[in-house]
């Protein structure tokens, strides 16, 4: 596993340049590529999702391609369309921003469901259907998408099927004094993404991935993240539970995360790290819940805290 170490610490190192003080997010994500994954990030304005995604895609050395989600956008702007040529009087297809490798879905919840919905297929299959014919997007396929949890008016809430389709939900947060003005430091004269470039060579992501597969996840780990996600529907807080997805989720991004530690096995830590990123999103809560103010993290917590983690011999 010392291939996928050292690779993710070149890609962390580099994506590090133009995003200060984020390292945790970083290797969240890069776990989440590895693991063929998707990402939401969940925040407020301004603290760098566009230019975390920007950099990710240069550092990997792929194609990005940005979507700001409008009440007006429309499925077809996502996936492509059918334009009648007048003078061969044949049909040629438009691609959409979906045919890429990283793809920002910005603002996701300003989107119709109609215009939402259009990202399922490609999501989980990594292929579209127009118009009968089925095309295939990149090998590399991967959606950063985000939403702004303050701002509710023209919003349209992702429905859970559509939440169900992102492993993992991440917010970067506000920097810390120190690291704001390293931020404003670094801007003084250009923004360093201007001198972004890869850190990785063309087959290197494909060769990752399939050694993340070899990282060996013991029956007692296996057990204990799914013990955590069936807490989750039997919870006395919680009116809808985690799907399996949920379980599939967290035992993938566990190994990447366990790969990139250049280990070959995954720890009940590792469950444990990622567990709240994945497991929170999926869950709804019961009304008396909310009037009690109890937040989806928090349920997930004292689950995480009352689940006994298996002891290695």
């Amino acid at each position: 596993m010392k291939q996928v170490a050292d690779f993710a610490e070149r890609v962390l190192k580099n994506v590090s340049r133009v995003i200060v003080g984020k390292d945790e997010v970083i290797k969240k994500i890069l776990a989440a590529f590895l693991s063929s994954a998707h990402v939401l990030i969940n925040d407020v304005p301004g603290v760098g999702k566009t230019m975390l995604a920007r950099s990710f895609a240069i550092s990997l050395g792929l194609n990005f391609s940005r979507v700001q989600c409008t009440p007006d956008l429309t499925p077809s702007d996502i996936t492509g369309f059918n334009v009648l040529d007048p003078r061969t009087g044949q049909f040629s297809f438009k691609k959409g921003v979906l045919f890429t490798d990283v793809l920002l879905v910005d603002e996701i919840n300003r989107a119709t469901p109609r215009t939402q919905s259009a990202l399922l297929q490609a999501m989980a299959e990594k292929q579209v259907s127009i118009d009968g014919v089925t095309y295939q997007l990149s090998e590399h396929f991967f959606v950063i998408a985000t939403q702004n949890p303050v701002e509710f008016e023209g919003t349209f809430p992702l429905p859970e099927a559509q939440l169900d389709r992102f492993a993992i939900c991440l917010s970067l947060g506000y920097l810390e004094r120190d690291q704001e003005i390293e931020l404003l430091r670094r801007l003084e004269r250009s923004h360093p993404i201007e001198s972004l470039e890869p850190v990785c060579e063309a087959g290197e992501l494909s060769r990752m991935k399939e050694l993340v597969k070899e990282v060996y996840v013991d029956d007692s780990v296996m057990d204990y993240a799914v013990r955590i996600v069936a807490r989750t529907r039997t919870h006395p807080d919680v009116a809808l539970g985690s799907s399996p997805r949920g379980s599939i989720a967290l035992v993938h991004l566990s190994r990447a995360l366990a790969a990139m530690s250049e280990r070959n096995f995954v720890l009940p830590d590792d469950v444990k790290s990622i567990a709240l990123d994945v497991l929170a999103h999926r869950l709804i809560l019961k009304p008396e819940a909310r009037l009690m103010r109890k937040t989806k993290q928090e349920i997930v917590e004292e689950i995480l805290n009352s689940e006994e983690a298996p002891i290695r011999g």
